[in-house]
């Protein structure tokens, strides 16, 4: 990766059509680590050509996020005697989805690829396990002939809620392998979410079989990660939207792409290479 600086703008009369040349109305001379910083994607051919002409759409995205992890983390735990879901049932819809939801919109348009899919991925999490919380739907009693604490404590449903869970912390993990050339920061943030995501299923597996003992340890190690995720999240939030209000402070994130090597082709040049 080369260590130059990659500017934002330039003169009219000198402006190339190269992969990461985009114009603003401002001098703003960005190094890679600050691109990955303000972006949070890979650098890849046309990531972001079009990035310049709107807000960043991460930061926004982020803050829904990180409200929603912090919060959903903390009740898990139970600090303050915290219980039950219901109250901030909201952060499953309106915090963290709409937010996210928007943001996923945005970075499409900007063809941000990778933060567009980050962003969608959580704001369908929230929103498929929000639906959990709403006694409306009734989800629990169908699994007890409408006793909905029943349908609860049930191994049926348990089960079923630890099996989805496992799935996610596959597609999370997935998520971050490639984390891995972009920060430390960001891959933390997905490493961690997978671990608790996975701990959090292991606490509905030990409901299902009656162990409830050790699903309550489990859930609160499960949220303790996700707190740290929430941290994490607080942190990359901040380091970005320093950059974008031009503070002159540069927060670490600990950049990883200067380890990888420039992959800046088109797909079909790399077959084309593999089968010569």
């Amino acid at each position: 990766m080369t260590t130059q600086p990659m500017s934002i703008i330039q003169p009219p009369d000198t402006i190339t059509h190269k992969p990461h040349l985009t114009q603003s109305p401002t001098n703003i001379s960005l190094t890679p680590e600050q691109f990955e910083r303000l972006y949070l994607a890979p650098k890849v051919p046309h990531a972001a050509d079009h990035a310049a002409k709107f807000a960043n759409a991460v930061p926004l995205g982020f803050l829904g996020f990180v409200i929603s992890t912090f919060t959903f983390s903390m009740v898990l735990m139970g600090w303050g005697g915290a219980s039950g879901l219901a109250a901030v049932a909201g952060i499953f819809f309106f915090t963290g989805p709409a937010l996210l939801l928007l943001s996923t919109i945005f970075l499409w348009i900007q063809a941000q690829f990778f933060s567009m899919m980050v962003c969608g991925l959580f704001s369908v999490f929230w929103l498929s396990f929000g639906m959990l919380q709403l006694p409306s739907l009734e989800l629990a009693g169908a699994y007890a002939g409408g006793d909905a604490v029943a349908g609860a404590a049930s191994k049926e449903m348990n089960a079923v809620v630890a099996l989805y869970l496992l799935v996610w912390g596959f597609a999370l993990g997935t998520f971050w392998v490639f984390t891995l050339r972009i920060n430390v920061v960001f891959a933390g943030i997905f490493g961690f979410v997978t671990a608790g995501v996975w701990v959090l299923s292991a606490a509905y597996w030990a409901v299902s079989t009656g162990d409830l003992q050790k699903a309550i340890r489990l859930q609160k190690a499960g949220a303790a990660l996700l707190f740290v995720v929430g941290l994490l999240g607080w942190y990359m939030l901040f380091v970005i939207m320093a950059a974008e209000m031009r503070w002159r402070i540069c927060p670490p994130v600990g950049d990883l792409s200067k380890y990888w090597a420039t992959t800046d082709v088109e797909i079909a040049t790399l077959e084309g290479v593999k089968n010569e």
